[in-house]
């Protein structure tokens, strides 16, 4: 085999960083379940807050020496494990939109114009079925509604006088307005990512998604929905404040550290002990040095300490002596301090408590805050560090500022006299007259700008500034200098944002995922070993090697792309474990055809099965990975999610199942033709090995047949309709957890006495204690106060329902209670964008196989019945599903079932390949297309054995996934159980046929053509 030291060495080497990325993940599941047992009380529970303590003790320590080459703190370890989703670790996932119409209604100034109200609501309409700009439909509304009103008439004001006059052109002021509510959409983004940064969540994914104001956010391990959305959606605060120098706040500061002191030695004396004492005199940096100095006036001095000593023992032992000393006279707001007061991140939340402290609160003056820098300090090479600094500033009365972001008129970067990155800001007249005085009182000093209670910076005044335009400069970057005239603007245009989707999974569901996901891998992955085995002999335990090979490569590398793994991406590498088989499948088969021809020559079956079945292989899997892509690129969610997964298997697995396999025969078979390597049993020596079935004959019925089953199901579509989720319909939905069984029916009865007629479904959820509620109640208000609303009259109507209690926030339900431990919304207009984009994908992916298959095979007749078939099957899942609700199986149509379809859109055109592949073949070994009935007949007859298997193993692994998948995935195997089996069907008996009868099409109007240009 040619290149078989280069495989060996590729597979090494993936294997390795394989190996090196998941160890991450081993280590911080140690580290994790060491915190747990630190953090468990006598009564078996774990105190969260002691956890967390303990792993931000750890954050920036090294808890992981890799080989002796490099260590790894806990943080750098957190940001390399693999990360799960929030269906497999609870949390909760977020989609913001910021409105532009109120960016617009800001930009006019507040505008009460009726035609400029009216084009704004419009506009709002008109996106709900337009994926265009919010900007674009907004200027076609007002051209349509004001043809004869200038776009300045509405926003030349003061705010705007630089960019717009009341002269300046449509187009000029488009391209203003565009660029204004693009520049908002990033300031909401800036400050969106900064306040999740500040809540303290691990591993949080935030991302703009691309052509819309959307903003996309997934938080794990959240446990307090509430505060996230108050978080997420309040407007930006943006203060100048003045800074209080150290001379003015020591004192406080020392008083503070005495009162600290004195609590500690008295507890230490109730406790009968003595603190350790903490840190060295390098850790305390300036304030601790300021601490010393004072210690030493007052207790002894540096001369008494060391006169008379000769011996270095004795030096060390008092220096020791005295260390102890000092440090009894510190508390952590000293000990703690790398230099003025600046704190590593892992210490702040302990300074954040004293400044809690109601004693220490009593302290300090009432106009005496202290605020964290929003970035860490920056060491000598330049490099940001793990340290903040904390800046203790002047408030006034109410904790008003006397200055808020309100009055900037506008912000850029630019440059100032030294050729350095600053930002020019000028403000409003309100603005410029306080700007002035804060500014005048403030010469030598600092005034800090606040956004969101983080200082983003505090230059020194250098003069008074009158005019309100002002400069800011400091050692900045081109980046940051930027991001500061964001944050300053961000004052100027308030960009409400509101939650348009929103998923909230608890724990407790996470941890159910997780166990259901791997017991659905590892009983599907021993199943099918059992079977390769039990058929294939040897080559059966080759292909389990290589899929073994395949299924850790998938988890390897999604932790070194730091991609999240979810409940779909679960069923992804399910589905895998079936398709993967597929091409060993392909390859084996080939090989037993070459040995029933010569069962003598081993080695060259084995080069022959490989050589041959290469094309297939590759077509088969670029046409899935054809599908992979546009559902990564159309998707989003739970659908990205299964793509990226799908994609790495489609990859991970050609190349074990192609590539590893061959150089494994290869070795397995240096005896030559004499080696011990068997690909047949006697379980399936003679199972299908020259079957001669006229599949061709029977097309006709089978025509007839799926017909009857497509019309039922668009019948009973059209009448009774499918279970459309809320992803298509939007609306909200609640899973329901009770101590005791609920009949679903008698609940939806009394529910709807809280809903009125908006539209409700109660189905149970996994079991006969569980539910999922669905309902559309007040599905166009989108606001958390509705939120609120809705979730309030759903726990009022169960309550009194069952007469049990809602309790948030508990482990698991207890008698007499219940508790909703995961909730979802999705908005009108997002539900609408989703359906839009579903049907993309489907469209695109359509296309796309259409071309493919017409280019490889050459013939528009191959592409044609390839997409027909692929419909078919569409049509068929679609049918099942109404059929199923018919029959009481109410399965949900969500963005999970449209990966389904796509995916089964993939798996039939990988049949159908293999069959059209067989089909070229013959006709290159001189089959004629005048007997096209008889070569097609023959191809089908000749793949019918991979086929049947292929499907087999591909069933099995979804049966499995089915039963212990869990009812979020119970659709999803549903919908590719059917699909399997329809796509085999298709294969032979659609996609084959339809080939047949165009092509006896083609040559009837062919021979047409010609006698009639004869005649």
């Amino acid at each position: 085999m040619r290149n078989k030291n280069g495989i060996v060495f590729l597979t090494v080497i993936v294997t390795l960083l394989c190996v090196f990325y998941l160890s991450f993940t081993f280590i911080a599941s140690r580290i994790e379940g060491q915190a747990d047992e630190f953090a468990r009380g006598t009564d078996g529970n774990v105190n969260y807050f002691k956890k967390q303590e303990y792993l931000d003790s750890l954050w920036n320590e090294p808890v992981f020496n890799f080989l002796g080459i490099k260590k790894f703190t806990y943080k750098e370890v957190k940001e390399n494990e693999l990360n799960l989703g929030l269906d497999l670790k609870g949390g909760m996932h977020v989609t913001l939109e910021v409105s532009p119409a109120d960016i617009i209604i800001a930009l006019s100034g507040d505008n009460e114009d009726p035609k400029f109200r009216e084009a704004v609501k419009a506009a709002g309409e008109m996106q709900k079925e337009s994926q265009a700009k919010f900007t674009t439909l907004f200027f076609n509304a007002f051209e349509e509604l004001a043809p004869n009103t200038p776009l300045a008439e509405v926003f030349s004001t003061s705010a705007n006088r630089e960019k717009i006059g009341f002269d300046t052109p449509d187009k000029e002021v488009r391209k203003v307005i565009d660029a204004e509510v693009d520049g908002a959409m990033n300031r909401a983004y800036e400050i969106i990512k900064t306040r999740v940064d500040k809540f303290g969540v691990s591993q949080p994914n935030i991302q703009r998604i691309q052509g819309t104001g959307r903003i996309q956010i997934e938080l794990p391990g959240v446990d307090n929905p509430s505060r996230v959305r108050k978080l997420l959606q309040g407007v930006a605060k943006l203060e100048f404040l003045e800074v209080f120098t150290p001379q003015e706040y020591g004192p406080y500061l020392d008083k503070i550290n005495t009162l600290l002191v004195k609590r500690q030695k008295a507890n230490e004396k109730l406790n009968g002990t003595a603190a350790e004492p903490e840190g060295t005199v390098a850790e305390g940096g300036q304030l601790f040095s300021d601490n010393v100095e004072e210690t030493l006036s007052t207790d002894t001095t540096q001369g008494e300490l060391f006169e008379g000593q000769t011996a270095q023992s004795d030096s060390a032992a008092q220096a020791d002596s005295l260390m102890n000393a000092l440090q009894s006279q510190m508390s952590d707001l000293y000990r703690l301090a790398k230099g003025g007061l600046s704190y590593e991140d892992r210490d702040t939340s302990k300074i954040n408590r004293i400044f809690h402290d109601p004693e220490v609160k009593a302290i300090l003056p009432p106009d005496m805050k202290f605020l964290w820098n929003m970035k860490p300090n920056e060491g000598q090479d330049g490099q940001l560090t793990n340290i903040y600094q904390l800046n203790v500033v002047k408030i006034g009365r109410g904790g008003k500022a006397p200055l808020t972001g309100e009055v900037v008129d506008d912000a850029r970067h630019s440059f100032d006299e030294y050729g350095r990155p600053s930002v020019s800001m000028s403000m409003n007249v309100t603005g410029a007259r306080e700007w002035k005085r804060l500014t005048g009182k403030n010469i030598g000093r600092q005034v800090a700008i606040v956004l969101d209670e983080l200082v983003c910076t505090a230059p020194v005044v250098n003069q008074e500034i009158p005019s309100g335009s002002s400069e800011i400069s400091g050692n900045f970057t081109v980046e940051e200098a930027k991001d500061l005239a964001n944050i300053l603007k961000a004052g100027k245009l308030p960009a409400p944002t509101r939650i348009v989707e929103e998923v909230v999974v608890g724990p407790s569901l996470g941890v159910q995922a997780q166990q259901q996901g791997i017991v659905s891998i590892l009983v599907g992955l021993g199943l099918v070993v059992l079977f390769m085995v039990l058929y294939y002999a040897k080559g059966g335990f080759i292909a389990n090697i290589a899929l073994i090979i395949n299924v850790f490569f998938i988890f390897g590398i999604l932790a070194q792309f730091n991609a999240a793994l979810t409940l779909p991406g679960i069923a992804g590498i399910v589905l895998t474990i079936g398709m993967s088989i597929d091409a060993n499948v392909l390859i084996f088969e080939r090989i037993r055809e070459e040995l029933r021809k010569d069962e003598k020559n081993l080695l060259n079956a084995i080069k022959l099965g490989y050589e041959k079945a290469f094309s297939t292989i590759f077509d088969s899997n670029l046409t899935t990975l054809l599908t992979g892509v546009f559902l990564y690129t159309f998707g989003s969610g739970p659908i990205k999610g299964f793509a990226v997964t799908l994609i790495i298997g489609i990859v991970c697995s050609f190349f074990s199942a192609v590539f590893i396999t061959r150089v494994i025969v290869t070795w397995m078979t240096k005896k030559g033709n004499e080696s011990n390597l068997s690909f047949v049993t006697p379980f399936s020596k003679r199972i299908l090995s020259s079957s001669n079935f006229d599949f061709l004959s029977k097309r006709k019925t089978a025509y007839f047949s799926s017909a009857a089953v497509i019309i039922v199901g668009v019948v009973l579509i059209v009448t009774q309709g499918l279970n459309l989720g809320v992803d298509f319909e939007g609306g909200r939905t609640y899973v329901v957890q009770f101590s005791h069984d609920v009949v679903p029916s008698k609940m939806e009865v009394a529910l709807k006495k809280n809903l009125g007629e908006a539209g409700l479904d109660i189905k149970t959820f996994g079991n006969s204690q569980t539910v999922k509620i669905t309902t559309n109640y007040m599905v166009d208000d989108e606001s958390t106060e509705t939120d609120e609303l809705v979730m309030s009259e759903v726990v009022k109507g169960i309550e009194a329902f069952t007469g049990d209690k809602f309790v948030a926030n508990q482990e698991a339900v207890k008698e007499g209670t219940f508790m909703i431990p995961s909730t979802a919304k999705v908005g009108a207009t997002i539900a609408d964008d989703i359906a839009k984009a579903s049907e993309t994908a489907g469209v695109f992916s359509l296309i796309a196989i259409f071309i493919y298959i017409w280019v490889r095979f050459r013939r528009w007749r191959f592409g044609l019945g390839a997409v027909a078939a692929l419909f078919h099957d569409s049509l068929v899942v679609f049918s099942a599903f109404a059929i199923a609700r018919v029959l009481g199986f109410s399965f949900e149509i969500d963005q999970v079932f449209v990966a389904a379809i796509l995916t089964i859109i993939g798996y039939s055109i990988n049949d159908t390949v293999v069959v059209f592949d067989r089909v070229r073949e013959n006709i290159q070994l001189g089959g004629e297309e005048s007997h096209l009935k008889d070569l097609l007949n023959k191809s089908v007859n000749q793949t019918l054995n991979r086929t049947l298997i292929t499907s087999f193993t591909t069933l099995l692994v979804v049966f499995i996934l089915f039963l212990f998948g869990g009812e979020v995935l119970r659709g999803f195997s549903y919908a590719l159980l059917v699909g399997i089996i329809v796509g085999t069907y298709s294969s032979i008996f659609v996609a084959t046929p339809i080939v047949y009868d165009t092509t006896l099409l083609y040559h009837k109007q062919q021979a047409k053509k010609q006698k009639e240009k004869a005649a």
